[in-house]
């Protein structure tokens, strides 16, 4: 299990990403999101060259948490999507520090909280936790039951 101390963060663009560490960043999200989660999608979609990364690095430099945000779309919000940790780190609360660096590098980066996400359905109350708030019906995308989320200016935990 992570703790706090265990995990270093990291938020930078793509042109930052150094080989090892992408191939690492990928093959985390294909280890969840295909192969765990059963779900064949083009992993690889091309909004990695212009999105920010943040990522978590366990005490050997791996990374176990990570998430992508999206420069602000037609909504005009960010987007933060690929939201994945590591399987022998889940249950530790290192999904709920991976949202708060998330949260913290949309303010910096965008100056404002307000940000948007597809959320799996049965991630709801997570995500709410954070402010978001849902914003669609439940829809399938990849099939999996997805939903929109927004977090607003005044939506802080």
């Amino acid at each position: 299990m992570s703790n706090e101390r265990s995990i270093g963060w990291k938020t930078c663009a793509f042109s930052e990403l150094d080989a090892r560490t992408w191939h690492d960043i990928v093959k985390l999200r294909i280890d969840v999101f295909v192969v765990e989660q059963n779900c064949p999608y083009p992993e690889l979609d091309g909004l990695d060259l212009d999105a920010l990364h943040v990522i978590g690095f366990d005490t050997q430099q791996r990374p176990v948490a990570y998430c992508r945000i999206l420069p602000p779309q037609q909504d005009g919000l960010p987007h933060i999507g690929r939201v994945v940790v590591d399987n022998a780190h889940r249950r530790s609360g290192l999904g709920k520090q991976l949202m708060l660096e998330a949260l913290r590098s949309v303010k910096h980066q965008f100056g404002s909280p307000r940000s948007a996400l597809a959320a799996q359905a049965y991630l709801q109350r997570f995500y709410e936790g954070f402010g978001y708030r849902v914003s669609s019906d439940v829809y399938p995308w990849d099939g999996i039951p997805h939903i929109d989320m927004v977090r607003g200016e005044s939506d802080l935990t």
